[in-house]
């Protein structure tokens, strides 16, 4: 595997940084894409989101995370959901474009509200081969009748939702119908006893790595059978 930082212009004028991930013994076009957007709280750097990226490299496909503006520019507050939404757009444009990568299929997601601005992107009818959401907030936290499925209806490519049981941002009793709305194959990966952040409970005696594991390996396999 190999890591290679690279600045996305924006069609606003701005620019943001990204980093691309490519398996051993990669050359263009060789290998599906693979766009991860961070949560609000973070940036690119989360060790989760690091982890994500890289391990979907060494599992085959070319994995790319970036910032958004805000997280640019140092900001702790995210910027308006249009902004987010048009940066999302504008790196998938400039992974599809990019010679030197040339994915024949671009899935898109990420942790959080990043995942969740992916899945605006194809609802909008982005042409994605995919949507891959690692913990996607349903609603805020305590307020589970302010859901964020709105815009499922008009969802129509295949997706990949994992989501722990002490999600407070995800409940999965209203997570599971709410799903049934997309308009093309949906797949729940439950993680027991994970929070928002797929941390576990010390009673449960479960490695960290290992969480990150079970996430990168079906996540990788989920890919690979979408972009086939």
């Amino acid at each position: 595997m190999a890591l290679h930082r690279r600045t996305i212009s924006l069609t606003d004028g701005q620019s943001v940084s990204a980093v691309v991930a490519t398996p051993a013994g990669f050359k263009p076009g060789s290998a599906p894409a693979v766009i991860l957007a961070h949560g609000a709280g973070n940036d690119m750097q989360s060790p989760f989101l690091c982890a994500v990226h890289e391990g979907l490299a060494e599992r085959g496909c070319v994995a790319v995370k970036f910032n958004f503006p805000y997280k640019e520019r140092g900001g702790r507050a995210p910027d308006r959901a249009p902004v987010l939404e048009a940066c999302y757009r504008d790196v998938v444009e400039a992974v599809r474009t990019d010679r030197d990568l040339a994915p024949p299929r671009i899935a898109i997601g990420g942790k959080s509200m990043g995942g969740r601005m992916a899945t605006h992107l194809a609802a909008s009818g982005a042409d994605v081969a995919g949507l891959l959401l690692l913990g996607y907030p349903l609603h805020p936290a305590g307020k589970p009748q302010q859901l964020r499925v709105a815009h499922f209806d008009t969802i129509r490519v295949p997706s990949l939702f994992f989501a722990g049981t002490r999600d407070s941002l995800c409940n999965l009793e209203l997570l599971r119908p709410a799903i049934k709305r997309l308009q093309a194959p949906v797949e729940l990966h439950v993680i027991e006893g994970g929070d928002h952040s797929f941390k576990l409970p010390k009673s449960m005696k479960r490695a960290p790595e290992d969480v990150l594991e079970e996430i990168i390996r079906v996540s990788a396999d989920w890919v690979a059978k979408i972009c086939a």
